[in-house]
């Protein structure tokens, strides 16, 4: 098992790697609490996968469960699931001193997360990320919400967890669309930060895919350790932390235009998102024509979504699209804050980007 730290004083906590996670969850949780029982909440794909698993190394340590089963998908992630699970949790008597624990992927520890956040005014959650995507990314650094008809993520809160177990051998029982989708966020910390990673990546992330248990645990590993020290750095998204939106300016409008729906997966669109990024900065004098050559020889090369044009069914014109990247967070005094890199493992954030080099980005992307 690995042990990666996130530093944040009083609220610091550890993110565990390994196989067999969940079958040790009940000791690994058991020092965290108060009095001998967790809500779980899960969604229906997950819980027929993998919660009777949960519950009965929960059980072997004495702790009482209670357990909640969501719908699966980014659909959930909205006010009426949102309302349901505090409801619920509510329900069980849930107190500021107990734990409730986030056991699935993003849409799962982005609600948890935030119910709770406003639970009480704030109880303790444990992440139980179950898809490479929340392993890497959603799961470390306190970033909870929902999204709203007006875009993704708009409501939320800071609220760190106590504890993530990422339990790698969980990635097995993946299809083959999921777990690309998750390394969409593997492959963005290659980019914004670790070139010797990307290198690495490009040599073995192939049989990462195909099941090479060795490398996702390096992969998962090394992720975790770059989005843990920025967030360590700067907890509240000030300044360094706006790195990790690398392709999710592009990413977030995409995701809208589909209704957040299985059309385009986050990952996917971060991927997709990453291409641009990396498209415009060549276009804006940047970075050399090889960087973004690489990054989508790589993406194709892993049987990725990587152009516009590989969504299914139809989308608004790139005007639209511009127009919903202005709903972003990430916008501050109405101007377009992106995501660039001057090179692969080099990016920084632009503060004022053109709006006429993004229209043509996504006029020649969707041509």
């Amino acid at each position: 098992m690995n042990v990666v730290p996130v530093d944040l004083g009083e609220r610091s906590y550890e993110v565990r790697i390994g196989p067999g996670l969940i079958d040790r969850a009940g000791a690994e949780i058991a020092p965290l609490l108060r009095r001998k029982r967790v809500a779980v909440v899960t969604d229906e794909t997950v819980a027929g996968l993998h919660l009777a698993r949960l519950t009965a190394a929960l059980e072997a340590q004495g702790i009482e469960v209670s357990a909640l089963a969501l719908p699966p998908g980014e659909g959930t992630k909205g006010w009426p699931q949102f309302a349901r699970c505090v409801e619920w949790l509510l329900e069980q008597k849930v107190e500021r001193r107990d734990v409730v624990v986030a056991f699935g992927g993003g849409v799962i520890g982005d609600l948890v997360g935030f119910a709770a956040a406003v639970l009480r005014r704030g109880v303790r959650f444990v992440q139980l990320p179950t898809t490479l995507l929340s392993q890497v990314d959603s799961s470390v650094g306190g970033k909870t919400g929902i999204n709203t008809a007006q875009g993704k993520n708009l409501v939320g809160a800071f609220h760190q967890p106590s504890l993530v177990l990422a339990d790698i051998s969980v990635l097995d029982s993946l299809p083959p669309r999921d777990f690309l989708a998750g390394y969409g966020e593997v492959v963005k910390y290659g980019l914004l930060g670790d070139s010797a990673f990307f290198d690495w990546l490009e040599v073995a992330a192939p049989g990462m895919a195909a099941g090479d248990a060795s490398a996702r645990l390096r992969a998962v590993t090394r992720s975790v350790e770059m989005k843990a020290g920025i967030v360590s750095r700067d907890e509240t998204e000030e300044g360094e932390r706006a790195l990790l939106n690398l392709g999710h300016t592009f990413c977030h409008a995409l995701e809208k235009a589909t209704g957040y729906s299985d059309r385009l997966l986050h990952g996917e669109g971060v991927a997709i998102g990453c291409a641009l990024a990396f498209e415009l900065s060549q276009r804006l004098g940047l970075c050399s024509q090889e960087s973004p050559s690489r990054v989508r020889a790589h993406l194709q090369a892993m049987g990725m979504k990587v152009d516009i044009r590989d969504i299914p069914g139809n989308l608004p014109g790139p005007e639209a699209l511009l127009a919903l990247m202005g709903q972003d967070k990430k916008v501050i005094d109405g101007r377009l804050r992106f995501v660039l890199a001057r090179g692969i493992g080099q990016a920084f954030v632009a503060e004022d980007v053109p709006s006429d080099a993004v229209l043509a980005v996504l006029r020649d992307a969707m041509a």
